[in-house]
């Protein structure tokens, strides 16, 4: 029988791991919705973000401590990804064929993205720092400060991304060419340009989660397959036919992994999430909280 005080760290564990699944599929979600494809390359941003974080924050490097290190991280991401999109992405955007073509190059970009991290930062593993260490004592249970920290920034981080893309012109013009790209070009919008600001946010935000997945787990070059496997879990349960869709969907993919891994164990963990994608595509192909159209 699970006790409280176990309870309690294991409901933690899984809202934080909430909290980094939702930012990272809420990057993803971003590119699926905009231009209609999957960027397999979303875990080599990942890891991406989290070295960049290192080299500017580590002792052993930069020094500038971890703040710097997520600035750094999430610049830097939104630079490459609008880079990205350019060189790999939007020469095929008028092809019929585009899924399947950026389906090659994503893969290949992210296979030229873990190259780079070997030849630069080599395999030996690094590991980022905490955002804070210590417990809040809440009387009957205490919490990690990092958790309490890291759910916050991630809330911050979707909130004002909701803003955006609700609030301000060029949010709603990004939901606009989500929605009908042709209408869009007919009303003036630059369809290009606003697909790349896609990318970039995506690959910013994707740092981001990296610098979250770096100070929880030792750092490889290869340290953003598992992410990107649990980011499209989370996109497909939960559907795309809002923003909030994927990180209602993320909140329960964190709650299930952490308990799975109390009483199953990390191997049979998987499992359990793919079991779960695969009855709800069953029972609803759309997703637990998402409809047929296709919109931020």
């Amino acid at each position: 029988m699970m006790s409280f005080d176990t309870f309690v760290a294991v409901a933690s564990g899984g809202l934080a791991l909430g909290a980094i699944y939702a930012l990272m599929a809420a990057g993803l979600a971003a590119v699926w919705t905009t231009l209609g494809i999957f960027n397999f390359a979303h875990g080599a941003f990942i890891a991406l973000g989290a070295y960049i974080g290192w080299q500017i924050a580590d002792a052993e490097a930069a020094g500038l401590g971890l703040a710097a290190g997520v600035v750094g991280a999430f610049v830097g991401l939104f630079v490459i990804g609008i880079l990205f999109h350019l060189a790999l992405v939007r020469p095929f955007e008028r092809r019929p064929d585009i899924v399947t073509a950026c389906v090659i190059t994503t893969l290949a970009g992210a296979a030229i993205c873990e190259s780079a991290i070997n030849l630069i930062w080599g395999p030996r593993s690094k590991q980022l720092g905490q955002l804070a260490r210590g417990e809040v004592d809440l009387g009957v249970f205490r919490l990690p400060v990092s958790d309490l920290v890291l759910i916050a920034v991630v809330g911050a981080t979707l909130g004002t991304l909701g803003w955006f893309l609700s609030r301000t012109r060029t949010g709603r013009a990004m939901r606009a060419v989500s929605q009908n790209r042709e209408a869009a070009e007919l009303m003036g919008l630059d369809v290009p340009r606003l697909y790349a600001l896609a990318f970039g946010l995506s690959a910013a935000i994707a740092g981001l989660a990296g610098i979250f997945v770096g100070g929880l787990r030792f750092m490889t070059p290869t340290m953003g397959t598992d992410p990107l496997m649990k980011a499209l879990i989370v996109v497909i349960l939960g559907g795309i036919a809002r923003f909030t869709s994927p990180i209602y969907a993320a909140i329960l993919v964190g709650f299930v992994e952490s308990f799975s891994n109390y009483y199953v164990g990390l191997y049979w963990t998987p499992a359990v999430l793919f079991a779960m994608m695969i009855v709800v595509l069953f029972l609803k192909p759309s997703g637990l909280f998402g409809h047929h159209q296709r919109t931020l």
